[in-house]
């Protein structure tokens, strides 16, 4: 009897922990066999959700409704691409848009997200017949009204004013677009999930909800998404994975200058950029941006160094300016505005112990012109040129750019797509170019104008030297100070 009783009690307490609930962040992943309140792993409050029972159940199998096909038997053209109308926005996309994609648009308030979206709806509505546009923040008056003023009037476009899912796909049933537009995805709530719109459960559910009619009828369609105080997409991380596109809009809300930067495609490349001018008249598309990012002025300034970037397929002039003064705090300042500060930070530290360039009592301020937030390495050569041209107090030559990584022991190392960048900068009017040693450009497509004087620089103090900014050889004693 008592072997019996324990037996029966050790199968008791094992189905009990078979079936005991699981919980999972739906931002993380991070899993525990127990709800609370914060996740142990990003922090977060109230993302932990129920996965169910752990104990595991069989699965019966089904009859597939189609079978497997080999690869090379499906039709390509099921997936051909509808462009926009709107070229930069088409060159994000690698095109235009695939019937079923879903595509997710973030960014901050007031940068022009439902101003695009607006004026994109009204050009697909033109081109491919009706498109609905579903607004959750605002009246369909609200709405009409800038339409009329940014010139966005069409008659195929339908404006539907809801917050409710089922009503949502009434709509989409009953208009039957070519193209949805829903603004934003954290104002759609959905009868069968808990909690308030926005919410983690409720964006996901509105998010899979939408994604389901995207993929059933074929129709493409473009959520808004908010972001949170650190730029970051707001909701749950696994938005980001479901959807076939995520694009982000940046901007800095004084200057009229917008991006639109794919940092997801499934369709075509991550990293292209599409740049546009926010107006009275609405948003419109800027084909050539490199003059936004340099400045205007007559007589050459100290402290100021021309770089070409590339951001994704496209290059861009940019324009890098430095200011150092004498600091009055025992720790010097460190301000940059559009550039990487840790990557400031790098490069002083370079200029002055490989080449002699002491600044470490110095207030630096680095700058690019025109709101352009540049990440690229290449921009590195520029920044140690502007700082140097700064504390020297002399400008640099005219018509001359400096393309480049800087490393740690004062190498000046290869950046990709050289030749691309100078036939830019040839474009624009530069007659000087200090790149990398090493880049073979007798090689490529022969774009490059051979009225280009193009000068390797293997090092930094090289470069300087050629500049006329420091000889390159500097004081060790000075240098270790």
């Amino acid at each position: 009897m008592s072997e019996g009783f324990v037996s029966v009690s050790c199968m008791t307490k094992a189905a009990v922990k078979a079936t005991r609930s699981s919980y999972r962040c739906a931002e993380c992943g991070w899993g525990s066999t127990k709800w609370v309140g914060r996740c142990g792993e990003c922090q977060q409050w109230g993302t932990l959700e129920e996965t169910g029972a752990g104990q595991a159940t069989r699965l019966a199998s089904v009859v597939p409704l189609t079978r497997a096909v080999p690869i090379t038997e499906v039709d390509p053209t099921m997936t051909k691409r509808h462009p926009t109308t709107v070229a930069e926005l088409d060159r994000v996309l690698g095109g235009g848009l695939v019937p079923g994609a879903v595509v997710l648009l973030a960014g901050e308030p007031g940068v022009g997200k439902s101003t695009l979206l607006l004026e994109v709806a009204s050009r697909w509505a033109g081109a491919h017949g009706p498109t609905l546009y579903v607004t959750g923040e605002e009246s369909a008056g609200q709405v009409r009204l800038r339409a009329m003023r940014t010139g966005a009037d069409c008659e195929d476009l339908y404006l539907a004013a809801e917050t409710d899912l089922s009503v949502v796909i009434g709509h989409i049933e009953q208009v039957e677009p070519s193209l949805v537009v829903v603004d934003s995805v954290q104002t759609i709530g959905s009868p069968t999930a808990e909690g308030a719109p926005g919410g983690v459960t409720q964006v996901k559910e509105v998010a899979s909800g939408l994604i389901r009619v995207a993929k059933q009828r074929g129709v493409p369609v473009i959520l808004v998404g908010h972001v949170t105080k650190d730029g970051s997409i707001a909701g749950p991380r696994t938005l980001e994975h479901l959807v076939d596109v995520v694009l982000s809009f940046e901007g800095d809300r004084h200057s009229g200058f917008r991006l639109v930067r794919a940092a997801k495609n499934r369709f075509g490349p991550a990293d292209e950029i599409g740049c546009f001018e926010l107006s009275d008249r609405g948003i419109e598309e800027v084909p050539d941006p490199s003059g936004i990012f340099t400045s205007e002025r007559g007589d050459p300034v100290s402290g100021t160094a021309v770089t070409v970037s590339l951001e994704g397929r496209r290059p861009l002039l940019a324009e890098v300016q430095a200011l150092v003064v004498p600091s009055s705090l025992q720790t010097p300042r460190r301000v940059c505005n559009g550039l990487d500060l840790p990557r400031l930070a790098m490069v002083l530290a370079v200029l002055q112990r490989r080449a002699g360039v002491r600044c470490h009592m110095l207030d630096v301020y680095a700058s690019t012109v025109g709101g352009a937030r540049i990440t690229d390495p290449g921009v590195d050569l520029a920044l140690a040129c502007a700082l140097a041209s700064a504390l020297a107090d002399e400008p640099l030559p005219e018509h001359t750019i400096a393309i480049g990584e800087i490393g740690l022991a004062g190498e000046v190392r290869k950046v990709p797509d050289m030749e691309r960048r100078l036939v830019e900068a040839a474009r624009l009017g530069v007659t000087t170019a200090i790149i990398p040693a090493g880049h073979d450009l007798r090689g490529g497509t022969g774009r490059l104008p051979a009225s280009m004087q193009v000068i390797e620089a293997p090092t930094l103090t090289y470069a300087l030297a050629v500049l006329g900014l420091r000889s390159g050889r500097a004081d060790r004693r000075d240098s270790d100070e």
